[in-house]
């Protein structure tokens, strides 16, 4: 097996809290009531296409005319995205900090949108400790696409077998697998830390 030299981080559900229930429980003070919104209009699907470089504005149009009676709630998306940031998810930026400081390159390939992400960059610090990121709504594609990985690839002279891939996707992480990335899908910090030292060799990791 080729050495690791390089960590690969998804960001949303990795490494940051990111999650629309934090704007919308308190707006629509009703569960089922957010549910709904969420899985029938301002749905995962919806969102990805703003990750994948839609601009925010032509997506809360399109909603607009379909759904005009949540035309509040629609636009709070947008306005109020930043409410849907919480914090770290525990561990994963120690975890990080760790592989840095033993000499591996440290990289991030997320979905997400470009309108957004300096947002996001500018309220955690850990996003400045990457040697390089590439953003899904900047290139306009999104994972699983192959090509996305390959652009990581290329633009950072990388080698796939040489990169650890994290994500909390399965799809994701078969893309990666395929392209010949090492993979961890993440579920616990606590098994990605396990997984990750066993690949490196890293054994005072865990």
């Amino acid at each position: 097996m080729d050495s690791i030299k390089n960590i690969v981080f998804d960001f949303g559900g990795v490494l940051i809290d990111w999650n629309p229930r934090y704007l919308y429980r308190e707006y629509f003070n009703d569960d089922r009531k957010m549910e709904d919104f969420l899985s029938g209009i301002c749905t995962n699907e919806w969102n990805s296409e703003q990750d994948r470089g839609r601009p925010f504005d032509e997506g809360v149009k399109l909603l607009e005319e379909r759904f005009p009676q949540y035309t509040e709630a629609i636009r709070m998306y947008r306005d109020r995205w930043g409410d849907m940031l919480g914090g770290e998810i525990p561990g994963t930026a120690a975890l990080l900090m760790r592989l840095k400081g033993l000499g591996y390159g440290i990289y991030g390939l997320t979905n997400w949108s470009a309108e957004t992400f300096p947002t996001a960059y500018s309220r955690y610090a850990v996003l400045h400790e990457f040697d390089g990121i590439v953003v899904s709504g900047q290139e306009k594609l999104i994972k699983p696409d192959p090509r996305i990985f390959e652009i990581l690839l290329e633009r950072y002279g990388l080698n796939a077998c040489e990169c650890i891939f994290i994500d909390d996707s399965r799809a994701n992480i078969e893309a990666a697998g395929k392209l010949g990335f090492n993979t961890v899908l993440f579920d616990n910090i606590g098994s990605v830390t396990r997984q990750v030292a066993a690949l490196t060799g890293e054994s005072g990791l865990q």
